[in-house]
């Protein structure tokens, strides 16, 4: 896997932070934002796209794009995936993201040269750079990825639904599929469309400003970033020698309706009970929850009550976390990020806390201040999206996993 996130780039600073329960949270500072009433949010800070990707493909793509490029490149080497690994047949290789916002800076910038200087101004790359199908279609080219290539538009919770997608190419005959999310929504305009989202905090202290589960929720903080993967048939990582961080056991999803929370409640818990009947898991052996937290009062009562009601008596016993509460949610690349922390959190055999959140007003047992030792081998992540799509994904403790 590759990480770009708030709280660090790569697995290893993104994981050092993530355990410590740092927040990163802060106020805004992206140039045209200033004025604007959202004032906290997590931004992606000592990132050089420069470094990492080629010129060629810095200039036709956006910020979320850059993103996806270097998360993709940390991903194939983590993986041990080269081009000599399929050259021999590249149609065997795909890329399947999920985008939410896409390249909303790249296509302000446009659209002001178009406005204040006319179209002659306009550089040609407007026409791709801002859709939400960017990234997949510029990791697929730059490395050479001709299988199976798609973008999943299910809402937020389209970050987990690109790991069933990469599951089922690999079942269907592909070698291997880059899956993940990536996503960049602090520009002006992308912040501006953003303001019209009910849970959207507009909240001035970022200690305060995301913290859900409690009676101080008031909604959450957007962010940037995002992760990539390799997912790919268990047997074939091993014959390359690579080491199997986890394993995707199970997945499901429902449609409940934009907004309508209590009834996503029935549709997230109809979810969880699909992903747990494909991973063939019984609720008792879910060591730990990555919460959705979307931090309204009606939306986490919903999801505390689809977790009691898919887990019964173990939904309120189960270690359930947050880490996004310190980095902020990416929108489909939250749910990505959540995997990663599942994933390594799995290695490390602890589970990371919740930051800024601490007297939880839910029957849920949220892990808050310290990250909580317990070895969990199996871990259940859920998201939903604002307009009505529920995810869940079961994913177990790799068998090269170091403890």
């Amino acid at each position: 896997m590759g990480i770009v996130a708030p709280n660090g780039i790569g697995a290893e600073a993104f994981w050092k932070a993530t355990e410590s329960g740092d927040s990163v949270l802060a106020r805004v500072t992206r140039q045209g934002c200033e004025h604007l009433p959202l004032r906290v949010a997590g931004e992606v800070r000592d990132f050089d796209p420069g470094s990492l990707v080629e010129e060629r493909f810095l200039v036709q793509t956006d910020r979320f794009s850059h993103y996806a490029l270097a998360a993709a490149d940390m991903a194939l080497e983590d993986a041990r995936l080269g081009r000599a690994d399929y050259e021999d047949d590249p149609y065997s290789v795909g890329v399947v993201t999920a985008a939410g916002s896409g390249g909303g800076e790249f296509g302000q910038r446009e659209l002001q040269r178009l406005w204040g200087q006319g179209p002659r101004y306009v550089g040609p790359y407007q026409s791709i750079a801002w859709f939400y199908a960017a990234s997949t279609g510029q990791v697929s080219i730059r490395r050479g990825f001709k299988g199976p290539c798609g973008v999943v538009c299910g809402d937020e919770a389209g970050g987990l639904d690109a790991f069933a997608h990469a599951a089922r190419a690999i079942r269907q005959g592909s070698r291997a599929m880059l899956a993940g999310a990536t996503e960049a929504p602090l520009a002006p305009y992308s912040v501006v469309c953003q303001l019209g989202y009910e849970g959207l905090s507009t909240a001035e202290d970022p200690e305060r400003a995301y913290r859900p589960f409690t009676d101080k929720a008031c909604g959450f903080v957007p962010a940037e970033g995002g992760a990539m993967f390799v997912v790919e048939d268990e047997a074939a990582a091993g014959r390359r020698g690579a080491t199997v961080r986890a394993v995707l056991a199970g997945h499901a999803a429902t449609f409940t309706g934009p907004a309508r929370w209590e009834e996503s409640a029935e549709g997230l818990a109809h979810a969880i009970r699909g992903a747990l009947r494909e991973a063939a898991c019984a609720p008792e052996e879910i060591d730990v929850v990555f919460a959705d937290a979307f931090g309204s009062p009606e939306a986490d009562a919903a999801e505390a009550r689809a977790i009691s009601e898919a887990l019964g008596a173990h939904g309120s016993k189960v270690p359930v976390t947050a880490p996004k509460t310190g980095t902020g949610r990416a929108y489909c690349a939250a749910a990505t990020l959540d995997v990663a922390a599942a994933v390594l959190a799995l290695e490390h055999g602890v589970v990371p806390p919740t930051p800024n959140v601490f007297e939880v007003c839910h029957d849920l047992d949220v892990v808050t201040g310290d990250a909580r030792a317990c070895g969990p081998r199996t871990a259940l992540v859920l998201s939903r999206g604002q307009m009505g799509s529920n995810s869940a994904l079961v994913i177990r403790k790799g068998s090269d996993s170091s403890s």
